[in-house]
């Protein structure tokens, strides 16, 4: 009996993991990452606005 529960045990706790892990790479995925481009998108849209601005009042 002493067994059964040991590798129950072991079992559950590694699928547990997995898909705590599983859970944590999908918000990376869904969440972190859209927000980081995001701001380089934004921030590439500032220096290139900067450049067009300051190029439009040389001559």
């Amino acid at each position: 009996m002493a067994k059964k529960f040991g590798a129950g045990f072991v079992t559950g706790m590694i699928t547990t993991l997995g898909t705590i892990a599983a859970g944590v790479f999908t918000y990376k995925k869904k969440v972190l990452d859209p927000a980081e481009q995001e701001a380089k998108r934004i921030e590439q849209n500032r220096i290139r606005a900067n450049r067009k601005s300051h190029s439009a009042h040389l001559g």
